[in-house]
């Protein structure tokens, strides 16, 4: 799908005006010796005998070999007067003319195709006796072959030109039925193009709290927040008047962007490939880079200001056009991010795999690529990794090392070549992976599932990190800031002594129209030192439990049933993620490591890959990913048109019901979170001739989407706030109370 061969589509247009014009050149000259020479036989079709024909014509090889031994060939056993009534007889050619041997050939062969169909020149004909006849009757009867094919093949390779010394053959040695072969390197573009509308209602669900917020308010809302302090945007009403200008109510938010996404491949050989991936306008919110708009470092130290606006758009009401994302200046992306860039080398032993490369393993629970249409969130990892396996067996194993985090580097804003290098090793984070898989072909698969042949499938995902010291603080004379001098460095370091043991186990099974399919991860280990400065080892309460542990567990659970021609989806899902009862928050809502609040030092709470997505508000939205909860989720989906040349046409509706793991981590200390109902209607056009693969998305492809959230008790107030807010409420605000939260999404995408 997308497949573009650039030499192959060049190639046989140069090859084939060449040819034209060779033929052009040569028409006079092969025009004059015509009129010197007579008209000679075409060694093409050897001459149909006349009546009369001489016996020593019958020399020449029979197309059919006799079947058996006593038996002649047809047309040596015609009489002269059994000839077809259709059919008159030619003059014979002069005998003594015989075509030259091919080593004598003058004429070039063509430079785009097969030989002519009427196979090369034959050879002297030799006189066909019994025995020859009786062996090559032998030969049909035994091995099924007809060896005037053998001769013709090996009459074929004869006619075509020895390679060069080096082995490869010359342009005009390239015949039709080798180009595809030979021509190489050959390039493919896959991705996607796509721009999503958004609207977002009430995502706070009300809440009043400051600066500690799952989502914040919408900047032209005011509001009383839940210390008594006042946010008023006093600049509403009809007047222009400023005495009469009233507080700002908004509660909905509105928003667009785009990606434009290309995945690039480098096909070198059969067996060695460059792949990559890179995006242009990545996610960046529509009219967000208008004319005028820039930024540039802060006088006052960290952050940027903005910088006046130009004369000709001096306010931004006077924007006429939209200018290319900078980083740093008008955005925080450029342009264009090659996000991936890796090499895959194929070996009889398996394949060897190095750059920075998407990691992905079972659903995506632990490790998400976020290659999806929809996707917002990736893991990517810089490695090198060696995949082998036994297809027969359909066992698979993989092991890789990865640069998890190589600290400080020596690179320098003032130098832009040479070579960069890790300033120390004992501040890397080393992370090794292994993998073992049992996976089965999807062809396969397909057949053993049409005959009714359950398809099993899983395997096992291990890593381990480590990392000794650490260089995590923010200040400016020992951070590890871009062209920080190493010793400066070094004095910003603290032990941390880090150990993380990860198994990841998955499972599929299915069975005719049948999917169960589930993931399931723990995360242990300990660590020495959690402050970024300083040193937090010691237990003062309980000195036999020094320093810190990690006991996270997390499973994803999916079960679907097709019917009707898998026009009718029955889906049920299910997730849970470990709580900590040692944390206030569900999610963190600092940017430091969140606080234990008991003597138990372990880390508990259990986070999903923010791209696997569950639901269109609060898993994706408000808490942004998975975790420290569990979910149900049952989905009915139809596809009201189906067809085979991939147009769709379908829509489907899921309920989540929510909970927290810990009650104690949800704002209102309770296990319900909510109820929230997604809707979805989506159509998918034919993706024309470009996708040899139905089962992938191609083509255009748009889908509108509706979710509406009902906050239940573990994300409201506790009684206590609500009672204290209303000491200070000033007039016009709203009881303190949580509210329903909706959205509507519009996807318009390409897919290649």
């Amino acid at each position: 799908m997308g497949r573009l061969r650039e030499t192959r589509s060049i190639g046989p247009l140069v090859w084939a005006l060449a040819a034209g014009a060779a033929l052009i050149a040569t028409a006079p000259d092969a025009a004059a010796q015509a009129k010197d020479k007579p008209a000679k036989a075409q060694p093409k079709k050897a001459p149909k005998k006349p009546k009369d024909a001489p016996k020593d014509e019958a020399k020449e090889a029979p197309k059919e070999p006799p079947k058996d031994e006593g038996e002649q060939p047809k047309d040596e056993a015609k009489e002269p007067g059994d000839a077809p009534k259709d059919e008159q007889p030619k003059e014979p050619p002069p005998p003594e003319e015989k075509p030259p041997p091919p080593e004598e050939k003058k004429d070039e062969p063509p430079l785009l195709g097969p030989p002519p169909a009427s196979e090369p020149k034959p050879k002297e004909p030799k006189a066909a006796t019994k025995a020859d006849e009786s062996k090559a009757g032998g030969e049909k009867g035994t091995a099924g072959v007809k060896t005037d094919d053998k001769d013709k093949e090996k009459d074929k390779d004869k006619t075509r030109p020895k390679p060069g010394d080096d082995g490869t053959p010359a342009p005009s040695e390239v015949f039709a039925e080798d180009w595809w072969t030979l021509s190489r390197p050959t390039f493919e573009i896959h991705g996607y193009f796509r721009v999503r509308s958004e609207f977002f209602h009430n995502f706070d669900l009300g809440r009043v709290d400051v600066p500690k917020s799952y989502f914040p308010r919408p900047a032209d809302d005011s509001f009383t927040d839940i210390n008594g302090q006042a946010h008023a945007v006093k600049l509403c009403g009809d007047s222009g008047n400023p005495s009469d200008f009233q507080n700002c109510d908004s509660r909905s938010q509105t928003t667009a962007n785009m990606r434009f996404r290309l995945n690039p491949e480098l096909h070198i050989s059969d067996n060695l490939r460059i792949r990559a991936q890179i995006d242009f306008l990545d996610n960046i919110v529509l009219g967000s880079t208008p004319e005028g708009y820039a930024n540039q470092p802060s006088a006052s130290g960290g952050g940027y200001q903005v910088v006046a606006r130009g004369g000709y758009a001096p306010l931004g009401a006077f924007s006429s056009t939209q200018w290319a994302p900078v980083g740093g200046v008008n955005s925080t992306k450029d342009s264009v991010m090659v996000k991936r860039v890796w090499g895959e080398y194929s070996s009889p032993i398996g394949q060897l795999r190095f750059g920075r490369m998407p990691s992905h393993w079972g659903m995506g629970m632990l490790v998400n690529s976020g290659d999806g249409y929809d996707s917002d969130w990736q893991s990517t990892a810089d490695r090198i990794m060696f995949f082998t396996g036994h297809p027969g067996w359909d066992l698979y194993g993989a092991f890789a090392w990865d640069f998890a985090n190589s600290g400080p580097s020596s690179a320098s804003l003032l130098e832009q070549q040479g070579q960069p290098y890790d300033l120390a090793i004992k501040d890397d984070v080393h992370q090794w992976v292994f993998v073992v898989v049992r996976r089965r072909n999807d062809q396969t698969a397909r057949k053993e599932l049409a005959a009714g042949k359950p398809v099993v499938e899983g395997g096992a995902y291990f890593v381990y990190r480590h990392q000794t010291l650490a260089n995590d603080t923010t200040a400016t004379a020992t951070g590890a800031q871009l062209g920080q001098d190493p010793l400066n460095v070094g004095q910003g370091y603290v032990r941390r002594q880090a150990d993380a043991f990860i198994p990841d186990l998955w499972f599929r099974f299915r069975w005719k129209k049948f999917r169960f399919e589930t993931e399931a991860a723990l995360i242990g280990g300990t660590i020495e030192n959690t402050l970024r400065e300083g040193n937090n080892y010691t237990n003062n309460d309980d000195p036999t439990k020094n320093g810190w542990k990690l006991l996270q567990f997390g499973i994803a659970a999916q079960s679907e049933l097709r019917l009707l021609e898998d026009k009718l989806r029955i889906a049920l899902d299910f997730g849970y993620a470990t709580g900590d009862d040692d944390v206030d928050s569900i999610a963190p809502l600092g940017q430091e490591l969140q606080p234990q609040k008991t003597l138990n030092r372990t880390y508990s709470t259990f986070r999903f890959h923010p791209d696997y997505r569950v639901d269109l508000i609060l898993f994706r939205n408000i808490l942004t990913r998975v975790q420290g909860a569990y979910y149900f989720k049952p989905t009915v989906g139809y596809e009201f048109l189906r067809d085979p040349d991939g147009q769709k046409i379908g829509g489907d509706a899921s309920l989540i019901w929510s909970r927290a793991s810990q009650f104690v981590q949800a704002p209102g200390n309770a296990h319900d979170l909510g109820v929230e109902l997604n809707f979805r209607l989506y159509y998918q056009a034919k993706d024309g001739v470009l996708n040899d693969d139905l089962e992938k998305m191609g083509g255009f492809f748009t889908s509108l989407e509706y979710g509406v959230l009902f906050p239940l008790g573990g994300l409201g107030y506790l009684p206590g706030q609500v009672t204290s807010y209303a000491a200070f409420q000033q007039p016009g605000d709203k009881p303190l109370d949580t509210s329903t939260a909706q959205t509507v999404r519009w996807f318009l995408g390409i897919l290649y």
